[in-house]
């Protein structure tokens, strides 16, 4: 008899694994791991072959190339610029060299809310990890109990205790009181690695949500070094601005004076003075500007509005240097973005793996052990009040196997998903990287067609003072002349806060803006 119901659970058991263990059979889309875009091993260059006229105007073997105009009473002064090789292989603290912007992006790194709310996110991903981890581990607990219990009369279990003497004399009870101190035990055998995956899973997540906050640090340092950059322009513009409005008012002062002497007539004179109107508004709307970046970076601060201490002079010291000639793509891998998307990558090929085990049946030990009775006095009578318990347990779903096929298909398209945001996030920052190199090459060239411009127009300035003087040109000549060297001065500053915008933006794409002991490995 005993053999034949040995055999009888047998088959059960056989039956059980046979049915929980067929697994619908799902196609994924990509195999786990596999990137269907190979990334290129170099960038594109997009280098232009000088024309005739660039090499006539410009000669790109002086070492004045990286020189930048500096207005000085209508003087153009050249300085050479400190410049950076690697952009990926400096942190930010190197790569500026400006003290008041150091001490900017370091204030906002502590006090910036968005970036605050992103590391608690990050301790929420600590916790999930912690919480993985405690699930995989066996659990040892304490058990306490005290209660009173009261059974039918006319039952089998109230008929059996009223005729069952525990001690000579003494019968059970029929308010049955239950005291037990004891411990309990339960480990649930991770034969499917289904816990261990879990636990990984929620490792590689807690990884992408540090990778995240590094993506925020890079993007914050950009924004602010961008927006100093602009500062600074602006506060150039507004020099160039009011110096050439204290030649503009000086030369009306001329005009009026020949207007006195019969030489020109009122209307040079209402020119004159449109000319110096339009140029203090100007002014004021600098202003404005200004007042809105520096609140700008007092906000990317955490600040509340306040002066922003700098240098508007280091804006015509600062050039960025030319690249290597070749950037391998492989430094994208400092990306924080990338490193998330390859985290959270194979966080979803853990998670397939933890769905298709829940079809697999679960092995678990339960014990416990301790003292157990209805009388506080004999508590702790050993052997009689001492109880303890073992048992194995093997379960597996039977009806509810639709509810996990469904999470076993979910976790499937989000670990495709998965794959396809890498390659996303792949091609974007190829072609980020590869917008940035060439804005910087053509911008570079441009500024220095602009700053031969420039000085061309200074010199046509002092050239139409002269022959103005002399009554050799009219006034109109020398309100176009000036107001066209205002403008190509202005649009010089422009480009060349383009140009750093541009080289902050390549060091940015290519991972800049975080340092190594920010990250976790593995």
């Amino acid at each position: 008899m005993k053999s034949k119901n040995l055999n009888s659970m047998i088959l059960f058991v056989a039956a059980l694994l046979f049915i929980t263990g067929c697994v619908p059979n799902t196609q994924l889309v990509r195999e786990e791991g596999e990137i269907q875009r190979e990334l290129p091993n170099q960038f594109p260059d997009y280098k232009v072959p000088l024309s005739k006229g660039e090499e006539e105007l410009i000669d790109y073997s002086k070492p004045d190339d990286n020189a930048i105009p500096k207005e000085d009473n209508g003087q153009v002064t050249k300085i050479k610029a400190p410049l950076v090789e690697k952009p990926s292989d400096t942190p930010w603290e190197d790569f500026f060299s400006d003290v008041n912007l150091k001490n900017l992006v370091a204030e906002a790194l502590k006090n910036n809310q968005e970036l605050n709310i992103i590391s608690q996110e990050i301790n929420i991903s600590k916790n999930e990890m912690m919480a993985r981890q405690g699930e995989y581990l066996p659990k040892l607990g304490f058990k306490g109990e005290n209660g009173i219990e009261k059974v039918g009369h006319y039952t089998h279990r109230g008929a059996t205790d009223s005729t069952t003497e525990y001690e000579p004399g003494k019968f059970v009870p029929e308010d049955l009181k239950n005291y037990s101190v004891g411990l309990t035990f339960s480990w649930e055998i991770d034969i499917w690695k289904k816990l261990r995956n879990a636990t990984k899973s929620a490792l590689y997540s807690y990884l992408a949500s540090i990778d995240g906050k590094n993506f925020m640090v890079t993007n914050l340092v950009a924004e602010i070094a961008s927006t100093y950059y602009e500062l600074l322009a602006l506060d150039s513009e507004l020099e160039i601005v009011n110096t050439n409005l204290e030649i503009q008012e000086k030369a009306l002062k001329l005009v009026k004076l020949q207007k006195q002497a019969a030489r020109v007539t009122s209307l040079a004179v209402k020119r004159f003075e449109a000319e110096v109107l339009k140029n203090q508004s100007r002014r004021f709307e600098l202003r404005q500007k200004i007042i809105q970046m520096e609140n700008k970076l007092n906000m990317l601060a955490g600040r509340y509005p306040q002066p922003v201490q700098r240098n508007a002079k280091m804006f015509l010291e600062i050039m960025p240097q030319n690249l290597a000639d070749s950037i391998p793509s492989n430094l994208l891998e400092r990306r924080p973005d990338v490193r998330q998307a390859q985290n959270r990558l194979k966080a979803a090929n853990l998670d397939i793996k933890v769905a298709k085990a829940r079809f697999y049946p679960s092995l678990s030990i339960e014990a416990g052990v301790g003292y157990e009775s209805f009388n506080s006095k004999h508590l702790f009578m050993s052997p009689e009040s001492v109880f303890y318990n073992l048992a194995g347990n093997l379960t597996a779903p039977l009806l509810n196997r639709q509810a996990i096929k469904a999470d076993y298909l979910s976790a499937n398209a989000k670990q495709v998903q998965a794959v396809f945001e890498y390659e996303q996030t792949l091609i974007r920052a190829f072609t980020e990287v590869t917008n940035q190199m060439a804005k910087i090459e053509n911008y570079k060239r441009s500024y220095r067609l602009k700053l031969k411009q420039v000085e061309a127009l200074n010199d046509s300035v002092e050239i139409s003072n002269v022959l103005f003087k002399a009554a050799r040109a009219d006034y109109v000549e020398v309100l176009m002349t000036r107001r066209d060297a205002l403008e190509s001065q202005i649009e010089l500053v422009e480009i060349k806060r383009k140009l750093l915008d541009s080289f902050v933006t390549l060091y940015q794409s290519l991972g800049g803006g975080w340092t190594k002991d920010e990250t976790l490995t593995e």
